[in-house]
């Protein structure tokens, strides 16, 4: 059945699409959302690029994600995000008895968390929410006090009453639960199969989902083929997901993310590009983490946070290749992943792969940007 899949919005002559938001449009039928991940992990599809610019495309190669060890060269590193999701999604209520719905997004203070509050407008400096864990005769009770807002994400900063010594992510489990996208709205995938089998440092609300596909056996399986693997951190928040709202997406002003890029990677990053193998970042959140390392031009060991933009344009530090899902529509995503291989080049990959039924989003199928698929004037 012939769908009419990609529609270019803005048609003007004069307009720069590339930093238009209405040039980072698709249409995507809603069947090919996932609603579930690929069992095992590593059977999803892979779409792969190996040719540089528009002009002399080679086509695309589909293989299956299984088959990344025989696609990338020993020597290669691949940079992976070991942040882990944390159970963001709290339901509690007023001491009137009101539900409220609680998405936390970053910890700003000990104990002191920024979050989306439902219904926000409600909730005034100074009130109170109530979550409850547990059975009757059992039941656990966890108090949070509203004590700022924030203009910026319209969230409000939120104190937990804990003691000193125990830090909100070490009793979330009882309380808490892991936050699936909007998109995702009828999912029988377990807790587990939203986070890597590498993540390790609790702190994102949500999964860096590049990474979803690997298995313990496939990392194995790569560095018994040479290609070694090196970590950093980002703490996935609402910076990665934010919608982009301004048409010149020049002017859109990301939201800042935690990052740590660990001093071993870069010497692992340093070695790899000198005996002349090659950097394949895991995901947009891995970019950002070794680009945003590396603004003042040389790549260095950071901890802190970034609000790196990534779009057309950009000039590459660090990254050669990639591993990235399948993005939404007008995301920041989507405009990164343009400044690697071009904006009308990756709509009319993002067409090839809706014609061959390719999953997309956050439990869908992956697509490998090799080195040599980069754009040649970036």
């Amino acid at each position: 059945m012939k769908r009419q899949i990609i529609q270019y919005k803005a048609e003007a002559q004069n307009v720069n699409l590339d930093c238009s938001l209405s040039g980072y449009d698709y249409e995507l039928p809603p069947e090919l959302i996932a609603q579930n991940p690929a069992v095992p992990r590593d059977s999803s599809k892979l779409l792969v690029i190996n040719s540089p610019e528009a002009g002399k495309i080679i086509p695309p190669l589909h293989h299956i994600f299984r088959d990344l060890s025989e696609l990338l060269k020993p020597g290669d590193l691949l940079v992976m995000n070991n942040t882990k999701v944390i159970p963001a999604r709290l339901y509690g209520c007023k001491d009137t008895g009101a539900e409220v719905e609680v998405l936390l997004l970053e910890e700003r203070g000990h104990n002191c968390w920024l979050a989306l509050v439902k219904p926000g407008k409600r909730f005034k400096v100074g009130s109170e929410i109530i979550f409850t864990a547990g059975e009757d005769g059992n039941k656990q009770e966890l108090r949070a006090t509203v004590v700022e807002s924030d203009p910026e994400t319209g969230g409000r900063l939120l104190q937990f009453d804990l003691p000193p010594a125990v830090p909100l992510v070490q009793v979330l489990g009882k309380f808490g639960q892991i936050p699936l996208p909007p998109y995702i709205t009828a999912s029988t995938a377990a807790d587990e199969q939203y986070q890597t089998v590498y993540a390790q440092e609790q702190g994102a609300i949500a999964a860096p989902t590049a990474g979803l596909h690997f298995t313990p056996e496939l990392l194995e399986k790569l560095r018994s083929n040479g290609i070694n693997q090196a970590f950093i951190t980002l703490h996935v928040g609402i910076g990665t997901f934010r919608p982009v709202e301004v048409e010149d997406v020049t002017t859109h002003a990301m939201h800042e993310e935690w990052i740590e890029v660990p001093a071993d990677t870069v010497e692992q990053i340093r070695a790899t590009q000198a005996a002349g193998g090659r950097i394949i970042a895991v995901g947009t959140t891995a970019v950002r983490a070794l680009e945003g390392a590396a603004q003042s031009g040389d790549l260095q060991p950071f901890v802190g946070k970034t609000n790196l933009f990534i779009y057309p344009g950009y000039k590459w530090q660090v990254v050669e290749g990639l591993i990235t899902n399948f993005h939404l529509p007008r995301s920041s995503l989507l405009m990164l992943v343009s400044a690697l291989i071009g904006r009308e080049r990756l709509l009319d990959l993002y067409q090839q792969a809706i014609s061959s039924e390719y999953r997309f989003y956050s439990f869908g199928d992956a697509m490998l940007i090799l080195p040599e698929g980069k754009s040649i004037q970036l």
